[in-house]
């Protein structure tokens, strides 16, 4: 679905939505904690573009390298979901997917034409770089706003599926197959907004999963990347729930 297409959408608030239904007993959530990163790093990129003070190259500059780096993440998450999420799905519930699978081909379409507003913009002259900017500004709240949805969709419908069909351990076997095929700088980008995204009991969860899966110097860098998001009451939480002293990374 293209940015343009979208505006001829009905709202997402007036549109009927799966209910979310909490399971008996707490089950593997593969889709929670990327969300939560995903949602905090399409928000602030929206709010700073909105904001952006387009007469400033090097801010101007600052801002369309992470509307790209935004998307690119979508573009990786996207790839991801479809390899390893809904080809899981479908592979015990033919078409069980289709939904998201179809909200995907939409969200590619729109990735593209947000590129295009990049592209325009970079390269517009001081008079048209207002009006560009604004256009750039309204399609990506638009794309956000979509995104939002096909999230919930995803933690309701697809999780209840998933939930269905596999077990706790064979999610959680799918889900480090998925994190294997993630390269480490994009893995550490996803950690800066995933860690402070979350709350302390779940950061201690992922990392400490995360350290049980990879030597000590590459879980150290993760640490030391998501530090300066995090205040140090979070960090004095943090740090004892994945065994190193507080005193490993500097105050902010």
């Amino acid at each position: 679905m293209t940015t343009d297409t979208l505006t001829a959408r009905e709202p997402a608030i007036h549109r009927a939505a799966p209910t979310i239904t909490a399971p008996a007993a707490p089950r593997f959530d593969m889709y929670a904690a990327i969300h939560k990163a995903l949602r905090s790093f399409m928000c602030d990129t929206l709010l700073r573009t909105g904001r952006m003070d387009v007469f400033d190259p090097a801010e101007l500059e600052t801002m369309l390298e992470q509307v790209d780096s935004l998307l690119t993440v979508c573009l990786d998450h996207i790839d991801r979901e479809n390899t390893f999420v809904h080809t899981a799905i479908e592979a015990r519930r033919p078409a069980g997917a289709a939904h998201t699978a179809d909200d995907h081909i939409g969200h590619l379409e729109s990735i593209a034409s947000l590129r295009g507003d990049v592209v325009a913009l970079r390269a517009a002259t001081h008079a048209s770089r207002p009006a560009l900017a604004h256009k750039l500004y309204h399609h990506l709240a638009l794309f956000v706003a979509e995104n939002f949805q096909h999230m919930h969709v995803e933690e309701t419908a697809n999780n209840a599926a998933l939930w269905a069909l596999y077990t706790d351990a064979e999610l959680i076997e799918i889900h480090d197959r998925l994190l294997a095929s993630i390269a480490p700088a994009k893995e550490l980008q996803i950690m800066r907004w995933m860690i402070p995204a979350c709350r302390p009991m779940e950061r201690a969860m992922i990392l400490g999963h995360g350290k049980s899966l990879m030597p000590p110097e590459a879980f150290l860098g993760i640490l030391a990347a998501v530090r300066p998001y995090l205040d140090d009451a979070g960090w004095a939480k943090l740090a004892p729930a994945v065994g190193v002293p507080v005193q490993t990374f500097a105050a902010r």
